[in-house]
């Protein structure tokens, strides 16, 4: 079932971002510098064109203080209100050296990492209002950049380069880096075996589940490439999912399921799908034990063993500071195929721009934007 949220926007919708709970406000970005605030019944709440007229490429809302609202333009990112939507509270001007394709804000709300054409991640420092470190590695434009769930220090970020890396905001270089290109390669599909890559694996988009420790990147080679990270920072395993027929635009766990290892995807085959990773390989371990999350006490557990594990990592990092270094860390760790089929696939009805997890008055659904100025919202009832 979907529905059809409309008179928001007069142009393409690129983005759309979620303040999360049941009650949450919706927030979507369009080209022109247009930015629509939303109620989770699809009603536009507020309007407003920024100055600039730059298209809005990425919007995020922050985790601690959901009616914040950051809006990438051209090099800025605007700092608004999304309750009273009457012009910018701030201005974080040139955080990009180039335009901005993407940001995250990590779950403390201290920090606001984007990632740009130029190929750099920036990280601003919110409460200073500045840049406080560049991180640059990638070869070509960086097209997407997450931070880590209960890891306010780590982030990821992935690029036209086809390499996604895992960064520690405490070195100024990744801790590894996964190519895709060398995994599409090893997959042994004719063509990359032939060294001709016609539909190369471009990373376009990257999500981290709400573990921290899972990683999926959408591709242009139609795959969602997964990854692991292990104790000590490690890559410890990677694999694919076939999920589009033609280039995945995009990827985004889903926090709000029984598991956190739902995963949406949206590609330019105009495609939907909603895959359940549980029990995948890659993933099987790291959930090993997690239980349903619906139980409370099992939640208190659950953070338990996370701390547990950070801890751990923390102590591991230490130990291997300076030590791990990043070709050694670009060795090919454990491989594996996904069996996965989508568990919900919708035929939308042009290509996917943005998809964006939501729960709308409790019931869970993606936002999906495309080439229109029309968001459309899929119910995920009955999952």
């Amino acid at each position: 079932m979907s529905r059809r949220w409309a008179g928001g926007h007069a142009a393409s919708v690129l983005c759309v971002a979620s303040a999360g709970g049941e009650d949450g406000l919706l927030a979507s970005g369009a080209e022109g510098g247009e930015v629509t605030v939303w109620t989770p019944d699809g009603l536009p709440l507020a309007q407003l064109r920024l100055a600039a007229r730059e298209d809005v490429t990425c919007t995020a809302f922050s985790p601690t203080a959901p009616g914040l609202l950051y809006a990438a333009h051209g090099e800025t990112v605007s700092v608004l209100d999304a309750r009273r939507l009457k012009g910018a509270l701030e201005e974080l001007r040139g955080v990009g050296e180039d335009e901005i394709n993407a940001v995250s804000v990590n779950e403390t709300g201290t920090l606001l990492a984007t990632a740009d054409d130029s190929g750099a991640v920036r990280v601003v420092d919110l409460q200073a209002g500045r840049v406080s470190r560049t991180l640059r590695k990638h070869a070509n434009i960086c097209s997407s950049v997450a931070f880590r769930p209960q890891r306010p220090q780590s982030l990821v970020s992935a690029g036209l380069d086809m390499q996604v890396m895992l960064w520690n905001l405490q070195k100024a270089r990744p801790v590894w880096t996964y190519s895709l290109q060398r995994a599409a390669e090893e997959d042994g599909e004719p063509q990359q075996r032939a060294g001709q890559l016609f539909n190369p694996p471009l990373a376009h988009c990257v999500s981290v589940a709400s573990c921290g420790n899972v990683l999926a990147c959408a591709a242009e080679d139609g795959h969602v490439h997964l990854a692991r990270v292990g104790a000590g920072s490690r890559h410890e395993r990677q694999g694919a999912i076939k999920a589009h027929s033609q280039g995945a635009a995009q990827a985004h766990f889903l926090s709000f399921l029984p598991h956190p290892y739902w995963l949406a995807t949206g590609g330019n085959d105009c495609a939907v799908a909603l895959w359940d990773l549980g029990e995948e390989p890659l993933v099987a371990a790291e959930g090993k034990g997690r239980g349903k999350l619906k139980a409370p006490h099992r939640k208190n557990k659950a953070k338990a063993k996370c701390q547990a594990a950070r801890d751990a990592e923390a102590e591991e990092e230490k130990r291997r500071e300076g030590e791990l270094s990043e070709e050694a860390s670009g060795a090919n760790p454990g491989a594996w195929r996904a069996t996965a089929e989508p568990k919900i696939k919708f035929s939308h009805e042009d290509k996917v721009n943005w998809v964006c997890p939501a729960l709308l008055r409790g019931q869970p659904s993606l936002l999906v934007a495309d080439q229109s100025p029309i968001l459309t919202a899929y119910s995920l009832a009955g999952l």
